[in-house]
């Protein structure tokens, strides 16, 4: 929070809460968190759909290796923003679920590569061809550059920091 001398926490009165600004980022929070909670609860329920036993963090960490093939751990953890000691949990569960697997690396004989099996790769698309079909069908009446523009625009938000 930036000071601006009267002690309110804004600066300029840019973002006080009866400004129009303010308002703004109220009502962004507001749908930002609504658009996370259902998210979480949406992951759990594509979790549970490649695998019973998949816990919901886990469906990134699938989607990150069908979207980009074979990957670091420590290249995951960077990516999806946790530490190498969650990585290896939660890599051990999906080796266990048989949804992934470990090779050496061969630029680094002390590296492994982490990819989808086979099975872990068909299970993978059958949920998100399944999401992605929920989508077309909720934005249906969506012009497509409408769609577009909130691809775009989530993205600029995904690339900073914080959200």
């Amino acid at each position: 929070m930036h000071e601006c001398g009267n002690g309110d926490g804004y600066r300029d009165g840019a973002g006080a809460p009866g400004s129009g600004m303010g308002l703004a980022f109220l009502e962004l929070e507001r749908e930002l968190t609504v658009l996370m909670r259902r998210a979480r609860a949406k992951s759990g329920e594509m979790a549970r759909a490649v695998h019973p036993d998949l816990e919901s963090s886990a469906y990134g960490l699938l989607a990150r290796l069908e979207e980009s093939g074979r990957l670091r751990a420590t290249d995951l953890a960077a990516y999806i923003g946790v530490g190498k000691a969650t990585m290896s949990r939660q890599l051990r569960a999906l080796e266990q679920l048989g949804l992934v697997a470990r090779e050496p690396d061969p630029a680094d004989g002390r590296a492994w590569l982490v990819h989808l099996t086979q099975e872990g790769q068909e299970r993978f698309r059958r949920v998100r061809d399944a999401r992605r079909d929920r989508y077309v069908r909720q934005l249906a009446g969506w012009d497509r550059t409408e769609v577009a523009e909130l691809a775009r625009l989530l993205h600029q938000l995904n690339q900073g920091e914080g959200v």
